[in-house]
């Protein structure tokens, strides 16, 4: 039962990554299910959504972490954040969609709120710690870099999603064209 509520969950990701409007037949389709076994799980989609979120706020939000705690060593950190945002993949990608859409009313009372604010602060900061050490441009603001990440985060998962990378080298470019557009 768990995993085909799981299965549901990454198969919305996937499918709200791409266009939030898409109807749950969509999503059924991707999970392997029928409609009538999505709504077994959930409700309606505003209750997909919501655990979805939650889903997307806990793993993203692990492995972000990890990639900060993985070393003392700022461009390291860095580096694995970019790796860490790549292994989550759609899931990083949506979480930025879901935090950054029209509709969303950010508010620091909600938990997906608070991690995501959490997580954007520390990467501010490590981009900050990296400008001041001059390890990277400041000709651009740390604000302007995170989105640049995001940016070659969606590219990755877009050529990985179209075939056009190998699987292997995906995080090499990736880190290639960060590192470069932010001088390192």
């Amino acid at each position: 039962m768990q995993e085909t509520r799981q299965k549901i969950i990454d198969a919305a990701i996937l499918i709200f990554n791409d266009d939030q409007s898409a109807p749950l037949e969509k999503v059924a389709e991707k999970a392997a299910v029928t409609r009538r076994t999505l709504h077994r799980y959930f409700k309606d989609r505003h209750e997909l959504l919501t655990v979805c979120s939650k889903d997307i706020r806990k793993r993203c939000s692990e492995a972000m972490a990890a990639a900060l705690d993985s070393s003392d060593r700022p461009l390291t950190q860095l580096e694995q954040l970019l790796y860490a945002a790549l292994d989550c993949g759609a899931k990083y990608a949506f979480f930025h969609k879901l935090h950054g859409s029209e509709g969303h009313q950010h508010h620091g009372g909600n938990d997906d709120c608070t991690a995501y604010d959490t997580m954007h602060q520390r990467f501010l900061r490590l981009i900050m710690q990296l400008q001041d050490a001059g390890m990277i441009t400041r000709h651009v603001t740390p604000s302007w870099i995170h989105a640049f990440f995001t940016g070659v985060v969606n590219t990755a998962l877009k050529a990985d999603a179209m075939g056009e990378v190998a699987k292997q080298s995906q995080k090499q470019f990736a880190w290639f064209s960060f590192s470069k557009g932010i001088g390192v």
